[in-house]
């Protein structure tokens, strides 16, 4: 396993010297993602760079991107570089840079599985966060039929980059704050396995947060809309693969077979029920 750090960076030139301050000693390489920050960020995150040159490497976007194009971005450079697993974390100073062992060794038990922080707020959550994020919950057990993710928001997470490298390679995903929402559920839809760490979450150091209330609800509705029809479609595999070892017959007639077993023995309530009702309905109206 070698692992390495990846940090989104807009404007965050206060919190992210503390951030690094308190990773430098888990002595895990870092790179750093400027993403079309400000002049000043960008200085203080070139100085930083130049001063821990042994541990922290700095990519600079031209301009901003989004969370997520940053992210993928420190994704393609770590593939490049060799790593196998990337950490990421924000790099406003809100995740518990303490339990960044926690995570590595959660890796190292399962190399093939995805580390989700799993977040225990304390009283400067803002209420509207919150309470946004557990809708998006809901959405994703939806998505993945399951209650695999227990968030997918969390910005604090480690992942196998030979799985990313298939989706991203594959897949367009999430841009922006739609990010953390789009690569989990894909990623779970793709077969890799969620291991949920619980962890402190404080908002924020420094008080910056590039998340726009309206803009940002949109887009994440969006994407849980465009999830759920993908979802749809996947509906057999997500529970046929819960019940049996098989693989998912190839030919018209035993298609038709592996829908009538997950009818008769996966769909068990009635809310999986509608959504396998729907799935049908939507087979029949493409002529399938």
């Amino acid at each position: 396993m070698k692992p390495c750090i990846i940090i989104p960076v807009y404007n965050h030139e206060h919190a992210i010297v503390q951030v690094i301050a308190h990773l430098k000693p888990h002595g895990i390489p870092c790179l750093l993602v400027n993403d079309g920050s400000s002049a000043t960020c960008t200085a203080v995150l070139e100085e930083l760079a130049k001063q821990q040159a042994d541990w922290l490497t700095l990519i600079n976007r031209a301009e901003n991107g989004g969370k997520g194009a940053a992210v993928i971005d420190g994704f393609n450079e770590a593939i490049r570089l060799g790593y196998t697993h990337a950490l990421q974390i924000d790099a406003d100073g809100q995740h518990n840079t303490a339990d960044v062992p926690r995570f590595l060794d959660a890796s190292r038990q399962h190399p093939n599985a995805m580390i989700l922080g799993k977040p225990v707020f304390d009283d400067s959550v803002p209420k509207s966060r919150l309470y946004g994020r557990q809708v998006t919950n809901v959405w994703i057990a939806i998505n993945t039929l399951s209650f695999a993710i227990a968030d997918g928001m969390c910005g604090f997470r480690l992942y196998p980059l030979p799985a990313v490298q298939q989706l991203i390679s594959t897949r367009q995903i999430g841009q922006r704050m739609d990010f953390d929402i789009d690569s989990v559920v894909r990623l779970y839809w793709q077969g890799v396995e969620a291991i949920n760490l619980t962890t402190a979450v404080n908002y924020p150091l420094d008080g910056v947060s590039h998340f726009k209330l309206w803009r940002d609800n949109v887009m994440i509705s969006k994407t849980h809309a465009r999830l759920f029809f993908g979802m749809l479609i996947r509906i057999p595999r997500l529970l046929f693969c819960k019940h049996c070892p098989r693989k998912t017959p190839k030919t018209r007639k035993n298609r038709a077979d592996y829908v009538d077993f997950i009818s008769r023995h996966a769909c068990k309530n009635a809310g999986i029920q509608l959504i396998f009702r729907a799935f049908r309905a939507f087979r029949a109206f493409r002529g399938q």
